[in-house]
């Protein structure tokens, strides 16, 4: 059901020292999406960050003011591919969390619901984000981040699959327990760890 870009000429490298299992190296970067890319305007875009006593909204401007990190990482998508050494710019989801009174010690063993543009959500334990583990990106190797690949901003989850990295991403909601989100209840892993190769449930 998902959608593949045409041109994939993945070096399928698999004796690559720090691989994870199953994997292969690829030096384009496909494109795989549940439906159709979405076209959102950034002076048009807005995140939120609700749940427990979290209301938090910001828009183009006030996300930009936000702390901001380079990234380096490798990332895994579920279907064998892996992209090594990808460069990222964003803002550390640990920057949501500054000053605001949701972010208890409580509220940050819960876990985080992600929702994107058209509708589509993932699950993470809100230690999988936390603590310089993730970030909400808008570029990618030194250029405003593609639609096709989930701008004008997208979740980084390197250390996960890369369907945990949520394309278009517009909210983060606190919750107490972990709910299943779009993939996740279509049978994928509710973790997605790529080195225990943690693809389906």
């Amino acid at each position: 059901m998902g959608i593949v870009s045409s041109g994939f000429r993945g070096r399928r490298k698999r004796d690559v020292p720090g691989l994870p299992p199953g994997q292969y190296v690829t030096e384009d970067f496909p494109v795989l999406s549940a439906g159709p890319t979405p076209r959102i305007d950034p002076r048009e875009w807005t995140f939120s960050f609700t749940g427990a006593a979290a209301r938090r909204l910001w828009d183009w401007n006030g996300f930009l003011s936000l702390p901001h990190e380079h990234v380096t990482v490798d990332i895994h998508c579920v279907t064998s591919w892996s992209k090594l050494g990808t460069r990222w710019r964003g803002v550390p989801v640990d920057a949501l969390f500054d000053g605001t009174d949701g972010a208890s010690v409580s509220a940050r063993e819960g876990f985080a619901l992600f929702h994107s543009y058209g509708g589509y959500t993932t699950n993470l334990p809100l230690t999988d984000v936390l603590d310089g583990k993730a970030w909400l990106v808008h570029e990618f190797e030194g250029e405003p981040l593609a639609a096709e690949h989930g701008g004008p901003v997208r979740l980084l989850v390197p250390h996960l699959y890369l369907w945990k990295s949520a394309k278009w991403v517009d909210g983060l909601e606190l919750v107490d327990r972990d709910i299943p989100g779009f993939w996740e209840s279509r049978g994928y892993h509710m973790h997605g760890d790529p080195w225990t190769e943690e693809r389906y449930g």
